[in-house]
């Protein structure tokens, strides 16, 4: 296969994963929507609508995080699959005899509106996607003007022991490709957002035994790279993995811990004005004409 820039992810791999996923938030995807939820402390104008995308598997503690910093604002709660929204309903969504639903604004399952959120939250999620380009300009279309996104994803040096381990032994790649956070802030000036701010961070999690550590490599994710190896393994095989990772692993500690090594890229955009190029016939979204025609005109004068 000739080569491939980041995402190298096999589409049909990826939409099995995203319906099978557990519906349950993996502790990293918690302890980095944490992390995440500390940099809104830089954000001056709370939201009044904002959307959480998917937070069964970005985060469901996250989202309580989120609620009592904004207590005030509703929110709704985009999950794609069926089972993910069933548990969204049973654990977000506020029944009308319960204290809560009095005591802040409301919470809705349910797709969201074009420009209808102040802020979109997305953990953990870009990562996943055959086509986060696509993925982004929704996330665009769902803001309003002035509107903010919060993202984060793992970066390419995620893994990066295992990826070392597999090329050792001369086995096809451990996983896909992450994208490189400037590729990112790339993406989303593509997708028409303005003025990204882009951040990444390291995390080292250690583990007792290869078995913990693979266990929660299963939690996270699966390999969605096209030229994974394509058949079924076996238990000899995974016994052989955690053999070779018991002998060859290149990074233990002092205490024989095995360490695994996670990039965590955090994102952050707003959605400016539109700006319409005028052409012999050009043509306006409605969104798009209402917004420009409640912002304000420059008279020239200061």
């Amino acid at each position: 296969m000739p080569h491939q820039l980041p995402p190298t992810i096999d589409p049909v791999a990826a939409q099995r994963w995203h319906a099978a996923a557990p519906a349950e938030s993996p502790w990293l995807h918690e302890e980095v929507a944490r992390r995440m939820q500390e940099r809104l402390d830089w954000i001056v104008k709370p939201p009044q609508h904002w959307c959480h995308w998917e937070p069964v598997r970005g985060g469901m503690q996250a989202h309580a995080l989120l609620r009592e910093r904004y207590p005030q604002a509703s929110c709704t709660v985009y999950e794609a699959v069926a089972s993910h929204r069933d548990v969204a309903e049973e654990r977000l969504g506020h029944r009308w005899w319960q204290p809560a639903r009095w005591k802040s604004a409301g919470v809705q399952i349910a797709e969201p509106g074009q420009a209808s959120a102040d802020m979109l939250w997305a953990n953990m999620q870009l990562h996943m996607a055959a086509d986060p380009q696509a993925l982004i300009e929704r996330w665009h279309g769902t803001l309003k003007v002035d509107g903010y996104v919060m993202f984060s994803c793992l970066g390419p040096d995620t893994v990066r022991q295992l990826h070392r381990l597999y090329a050792e032994l001369g086995w096809a790649p451990a996983g896909h490709a992450f994208t490189d956070m400037h590729d990112w802030g790339d993406m989303l000036v593509h997708a028409g957002f303005a003025e990204p701010v882009m951040d990444m961070e390291h995390i080292t999690l250690t583990f007792a035994t290869p078995e913990r550590l693979l266990k929660e490599l299963r939690e996270l994710g699966r390999n969605l790279h096209p030229d994974r190896f394509a058949g079924l393994r076996g238990r000899g095989w995974k016994q052989g993995l955690e053999q070779a990772i018991a002998e060859r692993w290149s990074d233990r500690q002092a205490d024989g811990q095995f360490a695994l090594t996670f990039e965590i890229v955090y994102g952050h955009a707003y959605k400016p004005q539109p700006k319409v190029r005028l052409e012999s016939s050009s043509s306006v979204s409605l969104q798009d004409m209402r917004a420009m025609l409640r912002q304000p005109r420059n008279t020239g004068l200061r």
